[in-house]
């Protein structure tokens, strides 16, 4: 696989599988590029380009002290689409990564890009405020940091739990996906799982949203325990010129593991516009 290298020398892990047109799957906090599993095969196997990638401080990409802000991580994935030479490309981003693909979008444009999709993604933006009441307390992101910190290894166990919806109709996995789960964010750095919890739960992507001049696939969960639905897939619908919303009812946030067939089917069709 190869390594693509950023403007500040930060070398990033890349998969690349496949000759079609080109599909970015950017992942979800605090995992990696193997956490599109379900979705990577589905797309190889219909005869697109499949690219993903470890985001900077996470995986087997490298681990710098700093750049854990959506300016550098949007800059870092226009060094990948430049160091591949793709275009009429379309971006998917899950979780965090919406927030790649939104600054992306806002900061260079769309002249390379086809379309996007928006999976359980943060964008528009995640904290609560006067003029954005559905978001998430300042106190939920302070907790995060805080358990973090005191037991990174204790407090994501926990977390995937939310993550998948144990205990929920709609959701759940097994055992051995939780625990996959959990590996991937033991590969991060706990500097970068740290930062990257400020840049997802501060970073305001509204303007960013609002130049989304493609087509735009919005899906996200009902259920969503982690990303409320109300402050994110519904605005980021609203905001986006040329949006396609589509709620799984009850749905948990991971709903690559927990609705993978359902969201191949609805990313696949999407893709043939």
């Amino acid at each position: 696989m190869p390594i693509v290298q950023t403007a500040d020398k930060t070398d990033l892990y890349v998969k690349d599988w496949g000759d079609g047109r080109p599909v970015i799957l950017i992942h979800g906090w605090p995992l990696n590029a193997d956490s599109w599993e379900h979705q990577a095969m589905a797309l190889l196997d219909a005869g697109y380009r499949v690219i993903s990638y470890d985001r900077r401080g996470f995986g087997r990409s490298g681990q710098p002290t700093g750049g854990y802000d959506y300016d550098t991580m949007s800059d870092d994935l226009n060094s990948i689409i430049t160091a591949l030479e793709l275009r009429n490309l379309s971006l998917v981003g899950f979780s965090m990564g919406g927030g790649e693909v939104a600054r992306y979008i806002g900061r260079h444009g769309t002249a390379r890009i086809r379309s996007a999709a928006l999976i359980s993604s943060i964008a528009p933006f995640m904290l609560q405020g006067s003029d954005n009441p559905d978001g998430v307390p300042e106190d939920v992101f302070a907790g995060m940091k805080d358990g973090i910190r005191k037991d990174r290894q204790g407090f994501l166990q926990k977390f995937f739990n939310d993550f998948y919806g144990e205990g929920t109709g709609a959701g759940g996995v097994s055992e051995g996906v939780r625990h996959w789960t959990w590996l991937m964010a033991m590969m991060a750095s706990p500097k970068a799982t740290l930062d990257c919890i400020d840049a997802f739960g501060r970073t305001d992507l509204r303007e960013d949203v609002r130049k989304f001049d493609v087509p735009t696939l919005v899906v996200h969960g009902t259920g969503d325990g982690i990303v409320p639905i109300d402050a994110a897939g519904r605005q980021a619908a609203k905001l986006a010129p040329d949006a396609t919303l589509k709620e799984y009812d009850g749905a948990p946030h991971g709903l690559t593991a927990t609705h993978a067939q359902q969201l191949n089917t609805d990313l696949l069709e999407f893709l043939e516009r």
